[in-house]
């Protein structure tokens, strides 16, 4: 099978084509596992991190990828969940131990035997994939292939960011940066929370631009103070320098959810500019988000169904993988990218 392959670590500004396509042994599905042929694989931040070493695989080489959708071609025994022929996706969420506390809570994205799709295991930049029926995800017919990528991790992070802000309806809530996940969570508030004021913060124009279109009532640069004082601010940006900025536009008592893996060192003398009294002070929270489960994964598409979300989305070749992941790199975001295997 053709996949695109990740050999070594390397910094993009240095490297700008990290990825190789390569021939590799189609997998073969093992016991309760489905062998799915690959239609589309979402683009996402973390991949960035992946190649940079931020968030680096425990081995390579490694095919990158946490947002599929394909069907089923093969199964393995014991697998009843799933007949051949039928569309599936594939979230970050790989597998747990399921014996854990916090995998018996229900707090399975916390597990420390969790592994990554396209970071522990071989990922979707590739045209067929394994994965444990347990794992694997029916997709609502109403969504096309390239449509519902972006719902497995861009969607079901920024749901899970958005519940743990606490938002009531008719509260402010604001979105610092506005990618794939955070322009999904802007259609999620906007039909849930109908009496809610979005504001956003984002470096490009084009970004600023695009929330508008989708219906915040303001969007400025990082800098800039918010024309109201907002109850929850959902983070998702890979520096520090816009955490720092929001936490002077939260109210007392206020909540910001910092929706990224990690934040970029060089950013990090920022946080000396962090000051007690104008960004803490009053009860003001942070916290963060790790991973997903699947109950994150299934109660998303569900409600995406429901309520008609459907991404804004740019469609890229396997080949053009290098491509688009630079374009990531580069903040030339407009929804979400996506790579067409088939």
């Amino acid at each position: 099978m053709k996949a695109m392959v990740l050999n070594q670590i390397c910094s993009l500004d240095k490297n700008p084509i990290p990825l190789v396509l390569t021939d590799l042994p189609e997998p073969v599905p093992g016991e309760k596992e489905i062998l799915v042929k690959i239609s589309v694989c979402g683009v996402c931040h973390t991949e960035l991190d992946e190649i940079e070493g931020s968030t680096p695989p425990p081995y390579l080489p490694i095919v990158l990828g946490h947002q599929v959708i394909g069907k089923v071609v093969e199964i393995g025994n014991n697998v009843s969940g799933f007949k051949i022929g039928e569309r599936i996706g594939i979230a970050w969420i790989y597998s747990t131990c399921g014996k854990c506390s916090f995998c018996q809570k229900g707090n399975e994205n916390l597990c420390i035997d969790f592994r990554a799709t396209g970071r522990d295991v071989n990922g979707g930049y590739a045209e067929y994939m394994t994965v444990g029926e347990d794992f694997a995800y029916s997709i609502p017919s109403n969504f096309s292939d390239a449509e519902a990528a972006p719902l497995l991790c861009a969607g079901a992070i920024g749901y899970r960011s958005l519940r743990l802000t606490c938002l009531e309806d008719g509260q402010n809530l604001g979105l610092t940066g506005f990618g794939a996940s955070a322009h999904l969570v802007l259609m999620m508030v906007r039909h849930r929370y109908p009496n809610c004021k979005i504001f956003v913060f984002a470096r490009s124009e084009e970004e600023r631009a695009f929330s508008l279109e989708l219906g915040a009532v303001w969007a400025g640069n990082t800098e800039e103070v918010s024309p109201e004082k907002l109850d929850c601010i959902i983070d998702t940006t890979p520096v520090w320098k816009p955490v720092v900025e929001a936490l002077k536009n939260l109210v007392s008592g206020g909540r910001l959810v910092i929706n990224a893996i990690r934040k970029e060192e060089v950013d990090k003398e920022y946080l000396l500019r962090l000051n007690y009294p104008v960004h803490l002070w009053l009860e003001k929270e942070i916290k963060s988000v790790a991973n997903v489960t699947r109950a994150d994964v299934r109660e998303f598409l569900q409600l995406s169904a429901e309520i008609s979300i459907t991404p804004a989305v740019e469609e890229f070749t396997l080949a053009e993988a290098n491509k688009a992941l630079m374009e990531l790199k580069r903040e030339r975001v407009r929804g979400a990218k996506v790579l067409r295997i088939e």
